[in-house]
Formats: structure tokens, sequence, C-alpha cells
């Protein structure tokens, strides 16, 4: 039977190796967290642009109803809330007795050591509920 006469000692090839998986460990979880900061808000707000497309729609929809026109308006006036890019595409139609809208824009999201580009590409048709067909 083998007593301890104190702490192993650790060959020389082992002492660090714990504070360098560490460091490398926190370095993985700040680049994660720098990219979740920067990508989160531009899906969220995408997000939220969808569903105010949607209300938009079955609001056009809805007796007496709107032009393809004002829909357009009402998502191009909105787009400055939502942090839309300046430049981006909207087109509204009424297909078959319901109100469609698409919208579609790309937004450059800085990444760890990349550019994402973030493509939004978006038709929201109005509820069929709504216009009895």
């Amino acid at each position: 039977m083998r007593t301890s006469n104190g702490p192993r000692k650790r060959p020389r090839a082992e002492r660090g190796a714990s504070r360098l998986s560490l460091l490398i460990v926190l370095a993985v979880i700040a680049l994660a967290a720098y990219a979740a900061y920067n990508y989160v808000p531009v899906a969220y707000h995408a997000y939220l642009y969808r569903d105010f497309m949607q209300q938009t729609v079955n609001k056009a929809a809805y007796p007496p109803g709107q032009t393809a026109e004002w829909v357009e308006a009402q998502l191009r006036a909105a787009a400055r809330e939502h942090e839309l890019p300046p430049v981006f595409e909207v087109r509204a139609q009424n297909e078959s007795g319901r109100m469609a809208a698409r919208v579609r824009y790309e937004r450059p999201v800085r990444m760890p050591g990349f550019t994402y580009q973030y493509k939004f590409d978006h038709t929201a048709y109005s509820s069929g509920f709504i216009n009895a067909q």
C-alpha cells in the first residue's frame, strides 16, 4: 500500500494546459457573442418587418380595401423604423382578390473575419378568411 506524501507533481509538458484550454474556450465564446451581437438585431428587425407586412396586406384587403400603391407607401414609410437599408425593392399587387406584397433587400452583417450578406426576400399574402372567395 502506497501512502501519499502530498500533491502529485505533474510533468513539465502538462503544466499550463488547462490555462490554455480556458483561453481558447473564452476566445470562442467571445467570437460567438460578437457574431450574435451583430446578427440578432438584423434578424429581429426582419422578423418584425415580416409581421408588419402581413398586417399591412390584411388591412389593404379588408373591405373597403386599399390599392397596391397604398401598400407600397406603407411599407416604404415603415422602412426606417425597422432599420431597412436605404435601397430595397417593394412590389405590391392584387392577385385574384388577395393582396400580395414582396420586399427584397440585402444588408451586410459584420462577423469575425468576414462580412455576411443577410438576404431578406419575403412575400406576404392577405389572409383568405377576410375575403370571401
